[in-house]
């Protein structure tokens, strides 16, 4: 008998794939005023720089563990209190500014300033453009009164609230929001998973996770024993983790569900 499920924040409730882009999109746009670069080249280069970046930094291990990507260190603080996140607040000032400068370097633009500037445009898009997939408040309405729901994130305590601070209608739906910075390890690690049942205090069986990462969501479920749904709305590929059900549409869990409880 399913009583609970829990669900992943991005990219299954909110489309944070989205937001990072149009944030993109929004700030290379300025370069193009200025210096009449092609955005879409900028954008690239950025990305390539920032990923190259942040797997040189002696964080690099803990934000692998915790889940925290390099697009995120683009615009997230890291106000935490624990070592590695204190860290990171540190690192994260520069490593943007060194990421867009060095994309607009590789666009043939020497600018340190105006990487600078970009750096700090950035962050101020992002927040600005919370994205919610449209049905996920339909969905969460609909399940709210007959099963008890569980928010599970990888990420910065400091980040993860930050995006529900700017999407503040999401939380009230959820019993328990658990953050894995703040629990100290990620999915897919089967930790975090029993720490939600107990949190919840049910039992595997009474729970299933919902989730658009096989390597985390649907992985970490599989490993704590945890029927799981992937939610895979861009036709991704499958690999060797193999999810209960995979769905494209949220709404496709009611017959699911409906199932499982029969």
């Amino acid at each position: 008998m399913i009583k609970a499920i829990f669900f992943d924040l991005d990219d299954t409730l909110l489309w944070d794939q989205k937001s990072v882009k149009e944030a993109f999109i929004a700030t290379c746009q300025i370069a193009h005023e200025k210096f009449g670069v092609d955005p879409d080249q900028l954008e690239e280069a950025v990305r390539n720089e920032a990923r190259e970046l942040y797997s040189s930094y002696e964080t690099y291990e803990f934000t692998q563990m915790i889940g925290i990507n390099p697009f995120e260190g683009l615009w997230g603080n890291f106000l935490d209190d624990e070592e590695n996140f204190k860290k990171m607040s540190e690192i994260v000032p520069a490593y943007r500014k060194e990421a867009w400068t060095r994309g607009l370097k590789a666009c043939g633009i020497d600018d340190q300033e105006f990487g600078a500037k970009l750096a700090e445009e950035f962050p101020a898009q992002r927040r600005q453009k919370p994205f919610v997939y449209d049905e996920s408040f339909k969905v969460l309405d609909e399940l709210k009164d007959t099963y008890r729901l569980l928010l599970l994130t990888n990420g910065s305590p400091d980040l993860q609230n930050t995006k529900l601070d700017i999407t503040p209608e999401l939380v009230p739906y959820f019993e328990q929001i658990i953050i894995s910075g703040a629990f100290g390890r990620g999915k897919p690690d089967a930790s975090i998973f029993e720490h939600a049942l107990e949190k919840m205090n049910l039992t595997k069986d009474e729970a299933i996770m919902v989730g658009d990462n096989l390597m985390t969501d649907i992985l970490g479920a599989s490993r704590a024993g945890i029927k799981s749904v992937w939610i895979n709305r861009h036709d991704k590929e499958r690999n060797e983790v193999i999810p209960t059900f995979e769905i494209t549409h949220l709404e496709e869990l009611y017959p699911i569900l409906d199932k499982l409880n029969k």
